[in-house]
């Protein structure tokens, strides 16, 4: 019988395991960008949708009586408010489209304003899909 004296060679942990760690940690990644990318995308639609601006809009256009005749009743805003709006102090602008629908409709609500101390409104009217008209909200 021979006496083997052989030096068994193990492989390193990389050696081992880098099969499955490289695409997990590459999906890894790809999660997390993902995950940051809807954090702010709903960061800022949030935002939107929190500012005096909007709500008081909505509210407005939710008794407005010719834009409930053309809707119907239950306005409510209805998918991706899209625009921009910016704050700094007592100053700021907003250009926003908000859609929105009611029972009987859908339209989409459309602000331009600028804020210095109070928001100054340069466009704020809703348009109606159905019929393709515009309801200009700042003529009374």
């Amino acid at each position: 019988m021979e006496d083997s004296n052989e030096l068994i060679v193990r492989k390193s942990w990389w050696d081992r395991n880098w099969k499955w760690f490289v695409p997990t940690g590459c999906l890894s990644l790809i999660v997390l960008f993902g995950l940051f990318i809807a954090a702010i995308f709903f960061g800022v639609t949030s935002m939107m949708k929190d500012s005096d601006v909007y709500k008081e809009t909505l509210t407005e256009v939710q008794h407005n009586k010719v834009i409930i005749e053309k809707l119907g009743s239950h306005i409510e805003a209805n998918g991706m408010t899209s625009g921009n709006i910016s704050l700094s102090n007592d100053t700021g602008n907003c250009d926003l489209q908000i859609p929105i629908k009611g029972s009987k409709g859908n339209g989409t609500i459309f602000i331009v304003a600028e804020k210095r101390g109070t928001w100054k409104y340069s466009v704020k009217s809703v348009y109606i899909e159905s019929s393709k008209e515009e309801i200009d909200l700042l003529k009374k």
